[in-house]
C-alpha cells in the first residue's frame, strides 16, 4: 500500500478483526492508549469500527500514569482524558507507585512499569466485565520485540514475537495494528488531522529496547534494508510452527501423563521415546500446569530436568528444580512434585486390642481388616483367595497378642518365606522394586512380640503358617486402593 489514509486503515483493520476472530458484537473491549499516535490511531479506528452495525462493541479508555515526567506526564492523561470524552468513551486512569513496587519486587523500572501497567489495565477489564484489551503494538514493534530476543537468547516461541491474540487472566489481548508500519500511522493521523504526544523517555536509549529500536535495528538495517519486513516475517512463520508444535505437544501430554495428586507423573520409557523437541515442550508444559510453574521458564532448567531424565539411569533419584518443585524417579516413574508433597513420613502405633478390627493407613486412601475364624470352624482357603498380595491368613494360636499395626522402623526384619533366616524390610521393597515414595506408606503388622508378620500389598512372613494341625485362623486384607497416596 503506497498511501495509507483513515479509510485504508480502518478497512485493514476490520479485515483483520474478522480473519483473528478479534472482537463479536456485543463485546467490551478496553483500549490502552498512551497518547502517542499509534494508540491513538487504535482508539480512533476502533470507535469508527464500534458505531458499525457488524461491530456494535462497547469501548473503555484507559491510561496509565507512571509519573516519570512530572508534568508532561499530567498534560498527557488530561489529553487522553479529552479525546475520551469527545468520542463519549468511558475513560479510567491509573496511577501507580512504580518506584515503591520496583524496590518492594527487586524489579527493574522498566519491568516494574510494565507490570503496574498490565495489572491495571486487568483491573479495568474486570470492572467493566470486558472481554478483551486492546493494545497498539504494530509491525515494527514486533520487529523490535524479535531482535530484543534473539539478543538476549530465546526460544523458537520466543521467536514467534507477540500474537494477535492471546488470551490472559481470562481476557483476550487483541493487537489490530500487528501488521501495520508506523510510518503508515504516522501518516493517518497526520493526513487525519489526530492530534497525538510524544513521550520524550522513547527518544532515550538508556532502556535496553528503546537501544534496540533507535541503535540496533538501524546499524543491522545497513546490511539489509528490509530487516524489519523479515523479522515480521519470521515472527509469522515461527508463529505459525509454534502454534502446530503446541498442539502436538498437547496430544502428547494428554496421552503420556498424568496427574498425582497435585503433581505430575509419566513414564521414563514414553518420554525418552520423543524426539528432543517434544522432550523439551513437554517438559515447559508440564511445569506451566503446576500451581508453582511459570510461563517463560527458563531453557536451563528446562533442559537441566530433560537431561536428568534421559541420561540419568539409576532406579531412584530426587532434584530440586527451583520454584518450589522437585523432579523424582522411581524405577520407572517420573513425578515433578510441589516441595510439600515430598517423603513425609507419618509415624504411628496401632494396638488391636480385639477381633475383629478396621483400621486406616495414615497417608493412604486404604485401610487394613482383621478378622479371625471361631475355633475349629476353618473356612475354605482356596476360595478366600489367601495367596494375594492384598490378603494374608495366619494360624492364630501360633500368634503373641495383641497384634500391632505401626509404621516402619531403621533396621527392620522379617522371617521370609522360603529362607532359612531374616531379610532387612529394606531390600524386600529393593527386591519387590517398591517406589520409596511408597514404602513410607506401607505398615508393619507384627505380633506382640515385635515380630513382622506382614507387609500389606507386598508380601507375609514365614510365622503361624496354616498347617493341617491348625484349629483357628485370624485373616487380615489390604482394603481398598492398595497404598496409592
Amino acid at each position: 500500500m503506497n498511501s495509507m489514509n483513515f479509510i485504508n486503515l480502518l478497512n485493514t483493520t476490520r479485515e483483520v478483526g474478522r480473519a483473528s476472530q478479534l472482537w463479536s458484537r456485543g463485546d467490551c473491549i478496553v483500549v490502552a492508549v498512551s497518547g502517542g499516535p499509534d494508540s491513538i490511531a487504535l482508539l480512533h479506528v476502533l470507535h469508527a469500527l464500534s458505531q458499525e452495525a457488524e461491530g456494535s462493541f462497547q469501548l473503555i479508555c484507559a491510561h496509565i500514569n507512571h509519573g516519570f515526567r512530572g508534568k508532561e506526564s499530567r498534560e498527557e492523561a488530561d489529553f487522553v482524558r479529552q479525546i475520551a470524552s469527545d468520542l463519549q468513551i468511558p475513560f479510567e486512569l491509573g496511577e501507580p507507585d512504580v518506584t515503591s513496587y520496583m524496590i518492594e519486587a527487586g524489579l527493574g523500572l522498566q519491568v516494574a512499569a510494565r507490570e503496574k501497567r498490565y495489572e491495571f489495565l486487568h483491573d479495568v477489564a474486570s470492572k467493566y466485565q470486558a472481554n478483551s484489551i486492546a493494545l497498539a503494538h504494530h509491525a515494527d514493534d514486533q520487529a523490535e520485540t524479535v531482535m530484543f530476543r534473539i539478543l538476549r537468547g530465546t526460544s523458537p516461541t520466543g521467536m514467534a514475537g507477540m500474537k494477535l491474540k492471546r488470551k490472559q487472566k481470562k481476557v483476550e489481548l487483541i493487537r489490530p495494528f500487528l501488521r501495520i508500519y508506523k510510518t503508515d500511522l504516522l501518516e493517518v493521523c497526520r493526513n487525519s488531522g489526530l492530534d497525538y504526544r510524544i513521550d520524550s523517555s522513547n527518544l532515550s536509549n538508556k532502556y535496553a529496547r528503546n537501544a534496540v529500536r533507535l541503535d540496533v535495528l538501524p546499524f543491522l538495517g545497513q546490511y539489509n534494508a528490509q530487516l524489519v519486513q523479515s523479522l515480521n516475517r519470521l515472527a509469522e512463520v515461527a508463529g505459525e510452527e509454534d502454534d502446530y508444535m503446541q498442539h502436538e505437544v498437547q496430544v502428547v501430554y494428554d496421552r503420556i501423563v498424568g496427574q498425582h495428586g497435585a503433581g505430575i507423573v509419566f513414564s521414563v520409557k514414553d518420554y525418552t521415546g520423543l524426539h528432543v523437541a517434544l522432550q523439551r515442550r513437554l517438559i515447559k508444559l508440564i511445569l506451566n500446569y503446576l500451581p508453582q510453574g511459570k510461563e517463560d521458564m527458563e531453557y536451563t532448567t528446562i533442559e537441566r530436568i530433560r537431561e536428568q531424565v534421559v541420561q540419568d539411569r539409576s532406579t531412584t533419584w530426587t532434584v530440586d528444580i527451583g520454584g518450589g518443585l522437585r523432579c523424582i524417579r522411581e524405577y520407572d516413574t517420573i513425578y515433578v512434585l510441589p516441595d510439600y508433597m515430598g517423603l513425609v513420613k507419618q509415624e504411628y502405633t496401632y494396638q488391636l486390642e480385639e477381633i475383629p478390627a478396621r483400621y486406616p493407613i495414615p497417608g493412604t486412601r486404604s485401610q487394613l481388616s482383621v478378622t479371625a475364624s471361631a475355633s475349629g470352624v476353618l473356612p475354605d482357603l482356596d476360595v478366600w483367595n489367601w495367596r494375594s498380595n492384598d490378603k494374608a491368613v495366619f494360624d492364630a494360636d501360633e500368634l503373641v497378642y495383641p497384634l500391632i499395626v505401626r509404621s516402619r522402623l531403621p533396621g527392620d526384619v522379617m522371617k521370609v518365606m522360603g529362607l532359612n533366616g531374616s531379610k532387612k524390610v529394606k531390600d524386600i521393597f529393593i527386591d519387590q522394586k517398591i517406589p520409596p515414595s511408597l514404602r513410607t506408606k506401607i505398615p508393619m503388622v507384627t505380633d506382640g512380640a515385635g515380630r513382622i508378620l506382614w507387609l500389606p500389598g507386598v508380601r507375609r512372613s514365614a510365622l503361624a503358617v496354616v498347617s493341617e494341625t491348625t484349629t483357628s485362623m485370624v485373616f487380615m486384607e489390604l482394603e481398598s486402593d492398595r497404598l496409592s497416596p
